[in-house]
C-alpha cells in the first residue's frame, strides 16, 4: 500500500488557471504527493480574484472544502492578491499561498499536514478584501466538492522544466511559466500558456496588478510542451494568455506568435490550434493572415472588443470604434469567410451615455459574431475606473444587460442558423451514447462557444470528422457525418 499523501485539486477561473492546476500537479508528484479526488489529505483551490462574482465563488468553494475534512489552501489570483488579508478573514483555510511558493508546493503541502503555521504573504500591491460575514458562511454550498477527477497520462511533464533561472522579481511569480505539467482530464483539447501576466493597462481590470508584466515563453519550451500534450492524446492545442498579440514583444519580435503558430500545427499528433484572447487593436494583417489561413490553425478569432463605443473605450484606456471594428471583422470575413468571431462586452461603464449604449448596440446588430459575452460593470477595487465619476445607477445598468443580452442571443442564433447547410469539421469529444457524439467545429471555442452534436457509429474521441450542419439549437448546432470526399 503507498503511503504517499495526497491533494486534491479544485480550479476555478479561466485556462489560464487549469494550466496552473496542471503545473502544480506535476510538482506535487515529483515532491512524492499523489494528485487524487479520494479521501485527500489536502484540498488546494486554484481561486479566481478577477470580478466580485468570481470571488464569492472562490470564498464559496474554500468553505465547502473546509467542511470536508481535509485541510484546505487558498492558492491561484484570489489568494495573491489578497495574502494575508483572506488568511485573516478564513480562518478555515489552513494556508494561503502565493504564486512564488509553486516552485515549492511539495515542500508547502508537507507544512500544512505536519501543522506547521505558514506565514501569508503581503501583496505588493495590497487590497481590502471584504469581511467575510456570518450570513456568507451560513449561505456557502455544502455540496460534494467537485474535482477534476482521476489524473491521466503517465509522467508529470517535460524534464526541461527544471533548471530555469528565477525570472526577474516583480515581473512574474518566481515559479515562471513552465512546461513541467501532468495532465488532468483524458480530454483530447488543452490549453498551452503562450505568456504571464499582462503588458496592457485597461481601466477596468486589476489582473496586471496580481499577475505582474508580460512575460513570454520561448518558442521552443512551447513546442515542446506542445510535443508531450501530443503525446498525451491532445489533438486540439487552445492557446492562451492575458493578451495574445503581445506575444514576443519581450522577446524582440512582434512577429513571434504568426512564426509560431505554423510549427505548432506541424506538432506530430496534434491537429489543429486554436489563438484566444486577441486585443483587436493589436491584431496586425500578418497575424490575422496566420490564423485565417494557415492549415491546422483554427480560423477563429477571440477578439476583445469590450465595447464599441471609441468615447467609451478611451475612458476604458482601450482603442477602437464601431467603423474600425468591422473594418476588422470585413478583413477577417475575405480572408476566411466562414471564421468563427467571438467577444465580451461590459455594459454601464462610468459616463456611458444613452447614445454610447446605442453605438454598442447598432455595432452588435451589424458584427455577425458567433458568441458574444455581455457583462454589467462594477467597480473593482484599485482600478482607474473605479475612481472615475459618472456612475450608473444599478437599475440602469441591469436595464442595459438586459437589453443586449436579448439582442445577443437572437443574433448569435441567427448566426448559427446561417451555418446550416454548411460544412464543419467536427473534433469528438465525447460519446453521447445512442449514437450521438459532441464535438466542436473550428469556430467554436472550448466551453463558451457552443457545440456540435453528431450522430454517427463507430466515432472516438479525439477524432476530427466532417459533417454538415443540418440544424441549430441557438449556438449549438446539429451535423450528420459527410458521405464521401
Amino acid at each position: 500500500m503507498s503511503t504517499r499523501r495526497t491533494a486534491s485539486l479544485i480550479t476555478l477561473g479561466c485556462a489560464r488557471n487549469e494550466v496552473d492546476s496542471e503545473e502544480l500537479a506535476a510538482r506535487l508528484e515529483a515532491a512524492g504527493w499523489q494528485v487524487g479526488d479520494d479521501d485527500p489529505d489536502v484540498i488546494v483551490v486554484n481561486t479566481c480574484g478577477f470580478i466580485d462574482s468570481a470571488k464569492k465563488d472562490s470564498i464559496d468553494t474554500l468553505l465547502a472544502a473546509a467542511d470536508s475534512g481535509a485541510k484546505v489552501v487558498a492558492a491561484g489570483c484570489m489568494a495573491e492578491r489578497y495574502g494575508e488579508q483572506l488568511a485573516e478573514a478564513l480562518p478555515e483555510a489552513s494556508a494561503v499561498l502565493s504564486f512564488d511558493d509553486y516552485a515549492e508546493i511539495g515542500e508547502r503541502l508537507d507544512d500544512v499536514v505536519a501543522g506547521r503555521p505558514l506565514v501569508p504573504h503581503s501583496p505588493r500591491d495590497r487590497r481590502t478584501l471584504l469581511p467575510i460575514s456570518p450570513v456568507a458562511r451560513a449561505a456557502a454550498p455544502k455540496a460534494h466538492i467537485p474535482g477534476h477527477g482521476s489524473p491521466s497520462g503517465n509522467g508529470h511533464g517535460a524534464s526541461s522544466g527544471n533548471g530555469h533561472d528565477p525570472l526577474p522579481e516583480g515581473l512574474a511569480p518566481a515559479s515562471g511559466p513552465r512546461p513541467l505539467r501532468k495532465r488532468l482530464d483524458d480530454s483530447p483539447v488543452a490549453s498551452l500558456k503562450l505568456a504571464s501576466g499582462c503588458d496592457r493597462r485597461c481601466s477596468f481590470c486589476a489582473i496586471p496588478a496580481f499577475r505582474g508584466a508580460y512575460v513570454s515563453r520561448p518558442p521552443q519550451e512551447l513546442l515542446g510542451e506542445a510535443a508531450w500534450l501530443a503525446e498525451q492524446g491532445v489533438r486540439e492545442l487552445v492557446l492562451v494568455s492575458e493578451n495574445s498579440t503581445s506575444y514576443g514583444k519581450d522577446l524582440g519580435d512582434l512577429r513571434a506568435l504568426e512564426k509560431l503558430l505554423p510549427r505548432l500545427a506541424a506538432v506530430e499528433g496534434i491537429q489543429r490550434v486554436r489563438v484566444s484572447y486577441l486585443q483587436p487593436a493589436e491584431l496586425r494583417p500578418g497575424l490575422l493572415s496566420a490564423i485565417a489561413g494557415t492549415e491546422g490553425v483554427a480560423a477563429y478569432f477571440d477578439l476583445s472588443f469590450q465595447h464599441a463605443s471609441g468615447t467609451v473605450l478611451r475612458r476604458m484606456r482601450r482603442f477602437g470604434d464601431p467603423e474600425r471594428f468591422l473594418e476588422l471583422l470585413a478583413r477577417i470575413r475575405e480572408q476566411a469567410p466562414e471564421a468563427g468571431v467571438r467577444s465580451n462586452f461590459i455594459v454601464g461603464f462610468p459616463g456611458e451615455t444613452e447614445e454610447e449604449f446605442a453605438e454598442l448596440v447598432g455595432f452588435l446588430e451589424q458584427a455577425r459574431l458567433d458568441v458574444a459575452g455581455v457583462f454589467g460593470y462594477s467597480d473593482e477595487e484599485g482600478t482607474e475606473a473605479a475612481r472615475l465619476p459618472g456612475k450608473l445607477p444599478q437599475e440602469v445598468i441591469d436595464e442595459r444587460v438586459a437589453v443586449l443580452t436579448e439582442l445577443a442571443e437572437e443574433l448569435t442564433t441567427q448566426r448559427a442558423e446561417e451555418r446550416i447547410g454548411t460544412d464543419v469539421e467536427v473534433l469528438i469529444e465525447e460519446d453521447l451514447g445512442d449514437g450521438g457524439y459532441e464535438g466542436r467545429a473550428a469556430h467554436q471555442g472550448p466551453e463558451v462557444d457552443g457545440s456540435v452534436t453528431v450522430q454517427g457509429i463507430g466515432l472516438v474521441p479525439g477524432q476530427i470528422v466532417r459533417a454538415v450542419v443540418v440544424d441549430a439549437e441557438g449556438v449549438d448546432l446539429i451535423a450528420r457525418i459527410k458521405a464521401g470526399p
